[in-house]
């Protein structure tokens, strides 16, 4: 019989208000059921939500040191169950072990990386104009912020979002992707065991038209942070504008690997492959289209070819395997229309292309790598975000047209280039327009102490990991302290 797991709501696990349920099945072997989740409503939202702006009412007042040391319990419990957890992750959303053990690792260097930050929320002292008078800046918490997450790196992203969050005083509400409920469940039950007071963190499963809308729309959640698709992430914010709640999105991707002549090719390759087929494509930084040099085209086009068609495809827990499935039906579905599209619109399909459902397959949702090329920087295969294992290979004559192709889509997260040319390359990191840039390094492999975001179609400004993250989650305050014992006119002419 089926595992029935629960929303946590104020300390305790309660089943859906209504009763109702939904299946979390494996990618890799659809008849292998992880359990049952809470299909919940906006009445489980609204009783999410009154717990956590009560807990705020304590919360916001605990030290933020102290806070920070809870999260340095929740560092050490992750490390603990890292393997237990990457195994479960892998199992629910299909990628490869070494994939998931670096989910989960992310969030262990998360916390610690936050956890140290309790002491460093800094403000500003700064002169105040007239005499005996102090002047400072100070951060404040928010209030209830309601974190929406993704299935593609389920125990990451949650922790960018809800570590800075719970540092900086704040209570939330997470609502993890449909397809990723038990990796979400995992990391609450780790919450648990360290200590986090009941209120200030509560997980409420279910569909994103009923439990997403219903947390954008409360009256009483002063932030929601958002990483989805871009029309997704356009209604969000829509909504947030008409209610003025703080709005943090981070959205898709188009991202492009340039290689230039004198790029070393076998370095070049390499990165493109784990660029484009980790996680099997399903990245919001994945390597999307490669611009490579006509000198050098034909070389890294075979040799990408050959590589692409060895990679081991099957179930991630097999440490043998290179690419595990795509998350669902509906995502297959939506690749096989792009591999259509790109045919129609006159790209040649090089390898790849099809399902791959042979042998031990037969029961998963997995994909070939797919390789086009003769692709025109218009085309919609290089300007849409295809989310899977499909790479359009686009040739430039010059590395000024190599900008002007990686820069000619409606996003601007990741982009990379190879080349040993140091000149071109810092031309490079001023001239694309993305919110990270690697050089000689595939479009992948962000680092939690940097910010992470993007520009145009990409989000709406806000980045996320680094020190930015704490502009999102807390409010300045400017503080006043006048000693003079006397009424001082400040903006007004004293000139003498």
């Amino acid at each position: 019989m089926a595992e029935l797991f629960k929303n946590h709501i104020d300390g305790k696990w309660l089943a859906a208000s209504a009763g109702q349920t939904f299946e979390n099945r494996n990618p890799s072997k659809r008849d292998d059921l992880i359990g049952l989740f809470p299909a919940s409503s906006a009445q489980d939202v609204d009783a999410a939500v009154r717990a956590a702006k009560q807990a705020f009412s304590t919360w916001r007042l605990v030290p933020a040191p102290k806070r920070g040391e809870l999260l340095y319990r929740v560092g050490e419990l992750l490390r603990k169950y890292k393997e237990d957890i990457a195994r479960g992750m892998t199992r629910e959303m299909g990628k490869i072990l070494k994939e998931t053990r670096g989910d989960v690792q992310e969030g262990i260097d998360t916390a610690f990386y936050v956890a140290g930050e309790g002491r460093r929320l800094f403000g500003e002292t700064t002169p105040a104009e007239l005499p005996n008078k102090f002047a400072m800046s100070v951060r404040a918490p928010i209030g209830v912020c309601a974190l929406v997450t993704p299935w593609n790196f389920p125990m990451a992203i949650p922790t960018w979002k809800m570590f800075p969050a719970l540092l900086c005083g704040n209570t939330v509400v997470l609502k993890p992707a449909e397809d990723t409920p038990h990796t979400a469940q995992r990391l609450i039950e780790i919450l648990t065991e360290a200590g986090i007071p009941p209120g200030v963190v509560n997980l409420v499963h279910g569909r994103g038209e009923e439990v997403g809308a219903a947390l954008v729309r409360h009256p009483d959640v002063q932030l929601v942070s958002f990483t989805g698709s871009a029309a997704v992430g356009r209604e969000i914010a829509a909504v947030c504008g008409q209610h003025l709640k703080r709005v943090s999105l981070e959205l898709g991707g188009k991202n492009g690997q340039i290689v230039m002549e004198d790029a070393d090719l076998e370095l070049a390759v390499e990165g493109a492959l784990w660029g484009a087929f980790g996680t099997t494509g399903q990245r919001c930084t994945a390597t999307s289209r490669l611009i490579v040099h006509c000198d050098v085209a034909k070389t890294v086009t075979e040799a990408l070819m050959a590589r692409a068609q060895k990679i081991k495809i099957g179930d991630g827990l097999d440490e043998s395997v290179d690419m595990g499935p795509l998350i669902n039906q509906s995502a297959r579905e939506k690749v096989l229309r792009y591999i259509d599209i790109g045919k129609q619109e006159g790209a040649r399909l090089l390898t790849g292309g099809a399902v791959h459902d042979s042998g031990a397959c037969v029961n998963g949702y997995f994909f070939q790598p797919t390789i086009f090329d003769q692709v025109n920087p218009s085309m919609r295969i290089a300007q849409e975000e295809i989310f899977g294992p499909v790479l359009s290979i686009i040739e430039i004559k010059n590395f000024e047209e190599a900008v002007e192709v990686l820069n000619s889509t409606a996003y601007g997260l990741s982009s990379s280039i190879y080349t040993q040319d140091v000149a071109r390359a810092f031309r490079a990191m001023r001239d694309i327009e993305a919110g990270i840039t690697y050089v000689n390094g595939p479009t992948i492999g962000a680092e939690v102490h940097l910010p992470f975001g993007g520009v145009k179609n990409t989000g709406n400004g806000h980045r996320e990991a680094g020190t930015t993250v704490y502009d999102i989650f807390t409010e300045w305050k400017s503080i006043y302290v006048d000693y003079s014992g006397k009424l001082q006119r400040a903006q007004i002419d004293n000139a003498e």
